[in-house]
């Protein structure tokens, strides 16, 4: 390992990190200084890489799962949720713009023991889900239209393994270079989207639109667009999992250029991209898609295999090329919540909140957490090959169980980080705020309020599926709907909450006890 004792200069601080240190270190809350960091990403680079983050690949697939009626949910939720969340992370982004994003600001509102807890939950979700359903997807993708792996056999493992390894190696290269493989990450991403949004257009052209006009009971396409409460309560989390990250470039907020300017443009740009980027290709899958005929895991490729025969002889080859774009795409996801979840972690333990300060040292050179990073990649690994062995290989199952267990550890950190933002607006009103939430103080507390309650029945829903189900006497086939009984489910899920709380706070009691023997040294 290399030694890190080297430290560059840190760049300057703007004048809004200092007016924001400046709160902090009148709560007690200073936050350690980062050095080793380099201002490399501008507004472009910023929305490059929350398009990379945010748009997932395998929700798409997850969300077209709920039917016609989920165009109609994923229409509601972007105004209804991501409008106000946009807000709030416009306002609190540029006004705080330190490295490692939530993580001050949490640690401002509540301290740090709340912050250590809170970032873990929010980085842990990046190499669960790596090691999951982003993993598993790339693998059904190659394994369909590249080149045969088989599920669980010793091709499968070596492929997983590469993947998660590359992701993780693309945040250890230095910011100035990684930000390009996000760029061509979101670049790749939204290619691939109006393509096939484009092509499902075609298709319904010259083949009708049978997967909107044809349903098992002959209704009529407008009926299925009705919006159900079992459709709700399906599909909130992962729609919620689906448009928050935006405020993730954050975690990178001294190496921003000018994050005051920068940061409310770019959220807004992406988060209007990202809006338009599930809404139609969820749209394009279910019209092409025969109900009922939709997977979470093969959604987007399963659209494309039928909507590509319009292109003749051709259609093999661009279907393999776009299976090699998809997985491109996956794996610069994976990269882009490494590069900016690995800073926050790090810079909890940087900051005393996490076992050692060690494992937030930036490399001198590549100005990256290499040992957070690495650190992701070993959790990564281990939840691949558990989750390999969750249902003996069943890509199927263990997709739709892994990716509920990110939704549930991402959603629950910000059940702490919503009231951190309303607390540093009320706490801090000195602090410049470039750009405000429409109608100052009281905007921001309803947007606040409302996010709010989104994300609790979202991390509810996520945590203990069907059980609001039950309150309301609609039918909920547990073993049905996610392929395991609820026993191994909530075993896997509940497990891995209780087992993040503990490993949290013994984290920042070990981090503690250092802390006091390196004060009674001094």
């Amino acid at each position: 390992m290399p030694d890190y004792k080297e430290q560059a200069a840190a760049p300057p601080p703007s004048t809004a990190a200092v007016e924001s240190a400046a709160a902090a270190e009148s709560t007690g809350e200073e936050t350690t200084p980062i050095p080793n960091l380099h201002r490399s990403l501008r507004r472009f680079d910023i929305t490059a890489m929350a398009v990379a983050a945010v748009i997932s690949f395998d929700t798409v697939g997850q969300i077209a799962t709920g039917g016609p009626e989920a165009v109609t949910w994923t229409a509601v939720i972007a105004v209804a949720f991501l409008i106000p969340y946009a807000l709030l992370f416009a306002e609190t982004g540029a006004a705080f713009p330190q490295e490692g994003g939530p993580y001050v600001w949490v640690k401002l509102a509540f301290g740090r023991l709340t912050a250590a807890v809170t970032t873990l939950f929010y980085w842990v979700t990046n190499p669960i889900w790596l090691g999951g359903s982003l993993v598993f997807i790339a693998a059904q993708t190659w394994d369909g239209f590249v080149f045969r792996l088989g599920q669980g056999t010793y091709p499968d493992y070596a492929f997983k393994t590469v993947f998660i390894w590359t992701a993780i190696l693309t945040a250890v290269v230095s910011l100035r270079k990684g930000k390009w493989i996000t760029t061509a990450g979101a670049a790749a991403k939204v290619l691939a989207l109006t393509v096939f949004t484009a092509t499902a257009v075609a298709y319904g052209i010259a083949h009708g639109f049978q997967g909107l006009t044809g349903t098992a009971d002959n209704t009529t396409a407008a009926a299925t667009f009705s919006p159900t409460t079992a459709g709700f309560l399906a599909l909130v989390p992962v729609l919620l999992f689906a448009y928050v990250g935006f405020e993730a470039p954050n975690a990178a907020g001294e190496e921003m250029h000018n994050p005051q300017r920068d940061v409310p443009t770019a959220l807004g740009r992406s988060a209007a991209i990202a809006a338009a980027c599930y809404l139609l290709p969820v749209l394009a899958i279910l019209s092409v898609v025969p109900p009922g005929k939709v997977t979470g895991i093969g959604g987007f490729m399963e659209g494309a295999q039928t909507i590509f025969t319009i292109y003749g002889g051709a259609s093999g080859v661009l279907l393999k090329v776009t299976a090699l774009l998809f997985v491109f795409a996956l794996l610069t996801q994976g990269s882009a919540w490494m590069i900016v979840s690995d800073r926050m972690q790090a810079m909890a333990a940087a900051d005393g909140g996490f076992f050692s300060r060690k494992l937030g040292a930036f490399h001198p050179t590549l100005g990256t957490p290499v040992r957070t990073n690495l650190l992701s990649g070993a959790i990564a690994t281990v939840f691949m090959v558990a989750a390999m062995r969750l249902a003996d290989g069943d890509a199927a199952a263990v997709f739709s169980v892994v990716l509920t267990v990110a939704v549930t550890t991402l959603l629950l950190s910000y059940l702490t980080v919503i009231p951190a933002l309303a607390v540093l607006r009320l706490r801090h009103r000195d602090v410049p705020r470039p750009y405000q939430v429409p109608f100052g103080t009281k905007g921001f507390m309803i947007c606040a309020a409302l996010v709010y309650a989104w994300i609790l029945t979202g991390s509810w829903t996520a945590l203990f599926p069907g059980t609001l189900e039950a309150l309301l006497g609609i039918t909920y086939d547990f073993h049905g709907t996610w392929g395991v009984s609820r026993t191994a489910f909530e075993a896997f899920t509940l497990g891995t909450v209780v087992a993040l709380l503990l490993i949290g706070t013994i984290g920042h009691a070990v981090a503690g006890a250092a802390n006091d023997r390196a004060r009674v040294r001094r």
